[in-house]
């Protein structure tokens, strides 16, 4: 086996995703996803921390909505530097290249429940990451709450819509209009 191979994490992501299909996550090992995609155990642990986190890209996802958050205009409201993150997200995350990725991913987190689980934390901390940036911008605690808490429900929801392998619409289209979606649900549960 060479020392360096390129293109190892995402390797090791694809062959986890194949085995936690093919097995079950319960059945496989580090070792397993190591040597389906060609490497070592050392080069999986320099990777991910363990088998659970190859699904979850580490703070990949939160410093893109951070950053994006904050490369918003400056003019924007905070629901609006959001919606610009969910842009960014699109077009750098969920392309139609990572679609059938995605939907195999998604199928596997639902089967098993520690995946759930890790899935629900990540939500969490994308969710403190949009609110941390949006106080970075000069927002108000409660309202980079509101913003950061709608962004995450409609990021949760347009991943779901976007990553159903009969939609072709961009992420961006989708997470724009599960945005409006969300909002106009937030004021009529209002009345």
């Amino acid at each position: 086996m060479a020392r360096w191979q390129p293109n190892a994490s995402e390797r090791l992501v694809a062959a986890a995703l194949d085995l936690f299909a093919e097995r079950g996550y319960e059945n496989t090992t580090v070792i397993d996803i190591a040597e389906r995609a060609g490497l070592t155990k050392s080069t999986f642990f320099r990777h991910f921390q363990d088998k659970r986190e190859v699904l979850f890209g580490g703070g990949a996802m939160a410093e893109l909505l951070a950053k994006a958050i904050a490369a918003a205009p400056v003019s924007a409201t905070p629901l609006e530097a959001v919606a610009h993150a969910l842009d960014e997200v699109g077009s750098e995350a969920f392309t139609a290249a990572r679609r059938e990725f995605t939907a195999r991913r998604r199928a596997v987190i639902a089967a098993n429940p520690e995946l759930r689980e890790r899935e629900a934390l990540k939500g969490l901390g994308l969710t403190a990451s949009m609110a941390e940036a949006l106080g970075r911008r000069g927002v108000p605690d409660l309202t980079s709450r509101v913003a950061a808490e709608l962004g995450a429900l409609t990021l949760k929801i347009a991943y779901e819509r976007w990553s159903d392998t009969a939609n072709t619409e961009e992420f961006g289209e989708v997470a724009r209009r599960t945005l409006g979606e969300v909002q106009a649900a937030g004021a009529s549960s209002l009345r």
